[in-house]
């Protein structure tokens, strides 16, 4: 395969982006080689491609944050020839090459086998947002029962939230969806409610009414400083995004008062078996039928277009990149 060329999005400088044809030699060191399938487009893709923040570390970048594909070459263990493997975040498309490009070498570390009850494209649609939300939902499941009362997913209709949502409703809690869009699509997911975001009495206090057991959110800012307020005694706010803002105004009185905890979700650093599991979860969780419903399918001469759609938040639940 020596000299082999293959095509990218590839992001030069702050300036300069578009795709472009490389060679094999051109990857950044790994022990497996993979031929990319599909790859998917999240709100930290927009922000890379478009320079809206310091995510790429380095230039030139392959943006992507995700991918899965066929392996070509392995010198890993855990891997050979022919195996379906998929990865998401460890630095790709931050500081190592990632998944908008046909090919990608990368540490076996940081791969898994494809799960057995999804395709190569499904597991896309799901992408590092839908991962995201199994290790969200299974932190809440761990401090909150359905009977406990309502929970609501803030950014209900992004990737991470709508598919928090169907994990949800599949579980048995009544969920609520904070979000401004498409109620019919947030109520085909699962939820039982939707509040608009522009409806909404954001609370300044230390404390307000008991109202939600638990929530998942994905905006971060005067959002989960409101809902935190809001909080049952002994529920839990999952933190997982800063789709609004990376500050957060609050105060102790949840958190001695009402013996509520605030859990971080880390998605691109977690070891292995977590991986695994979050997987896991989502075969046995997930009502596959909705993932047709809520991907669009873009190429890589879409990248720059939709990523200003993502940033400007006109899209809804997943984009899959068909490389």
């Amino acid at each position: 395969m020596k000299n082999q060329k293959f095509k990218a999005f590839v992001v030069r400088d702050k300036n300069k982006s578009g795709i472009e044809s490389m060679d094999l030699d051109e990857l950044m060191p790994g022990n497996v080689l993979v031929k990319i399938k599909y790859s998917s487009l999240n709100y930290k893709d927009g922000l890379a491609v478009l320079n809206k923040s310091p995510i790429i570390r380095r230039h030139p970048m392959i943006p992507g944050s995700d991918f899965a594909g066929i392996v070509v070459k392995s010198d890993y263990k855990r891997f050979k020839k022919g195996d379906k493997v998929l990865c998401n975040g460890w630095g790709i498309g931050e500081k190592h090459f990632g998944g908008f490009a046909e090919y990608a070498r990368v540490d076996g570390n940081w791969l898994i086998h494809l799960p057995d009850q999804f395709t190569l494209e499904q597991s896309m649609i799901i992408g590092a947002a839908g991962y995201t939300a199994s290790l969200c939902v299974q932190e809440l499941k761990k401090k909150v029962s359905p009977l406990k009362g309502e929970v609501i997913v803030t950014g209900a209709s992004g990737g991470v939230g709508s598919i928090a949502v169907n994990l949800l409703s599949n579980l048995g809690y009544n969920v609520i969806a904070f979000s401004g869009k498409n109620f019919d699509y947030l109520k085909k997911l699962g939820a039982k409610k939707i509040i608009n975001p522009k409806e909404y009495r954001y609370s300044n206090k230390p404390l307000s009414r008991e109202l939600w057991s638990g929530i998942i959110d994905t905006v971060g800012g005067d959002v989960l400083s409101s809902f935190l307020t809001e909080i049952k005694y002994n529920g839990i706010a999952v933190s997982t995004g800063l789709a609004k803002s990376h500050e957060l105004n609050t105060t102790v009185f949840p958190f001695i008062l009402r013996n509520i905890t605030l859990a971080g979700i880390d998605c691109v650093y977690a070891p292995y078996i977590k991986r695994v599991n979050a997987w896991k979860f989502l075969e046995k969780n997930l009502d596959k039928k909705i993932l047709k419903n809520i991907q669009t399918s873009k190429d890589l001469t879409k990248i720059k277009e939709i990523c200003t759609k993502i940033i400007n938040r006109q899209v809804m639940g997943r984009i899959l990149i068909k490389i």
